[in-house]
């Protein structure tokens, strides 16, 4: 007789969501039903990807370090987005270098209060990943 068993921790890490990808296509409605965690609507920056980009653009600063080394690329950070739309549990999934990094959280504290996620009309919180430019000349690619 074979016997498993799977301790609390096991347990948590099989309900775990995954994080939003704010990517085209990725997120879809609900229709009806769905997992009760899900949201119907994904969370959404006041104004949309060309507005999320135009304020990385007037706020980031490209670390001087990076400049002199020619770091580009994105740094890609994972946040919760609260039933109040603030992000929340901002932390670096993945690094270009420790001064980009650090100027990414720096600026994603700023950002305002997203238009949060839904279900059935109720907020609630959504973990997300976040990209943000560094000198690779985009503007975010976050499409519908």
């Amino acid at each position: 007789m074979l016997l498993l068993l799977a301790g609390p921790a096991a347990a948590r890490a099989q309900t775990a969501p995954a994080p939003i990808v704010l990517r085209a296509g990725h997120m879809q409605a609900q229709a009806r039903g769905g997992a009760p965690n899900r949201p119907d609507k994904a969370p959404q920056y006041p104004g949309g990807p060309q507005a999320l980009g135009a304020f990385f653009q007037d706020n980031l600063k490209y670390p001087e370090a990076a400049r002199v080394k020619s770091v580009t690329g994105n740094v890609l950070l994972n946040a919760t987005v609260g039933p109040d739309g603030r992000l929340g549990n901002l932390k670096v999934a993945q690094s270009l270098s420790p001064e980009c990094d650090a100027e990414a959280l720096r600026v994603a504290a700023l950002l305002p209060p997203w238009h949060p996620a839904t279900r059935l009309g109720v907020p609630l919180p959504v973990a997300i990943q976040l990209p943000v430019p560094f000198g690779n000349g985009t503007i975010l690619n976050v499409l519908k």
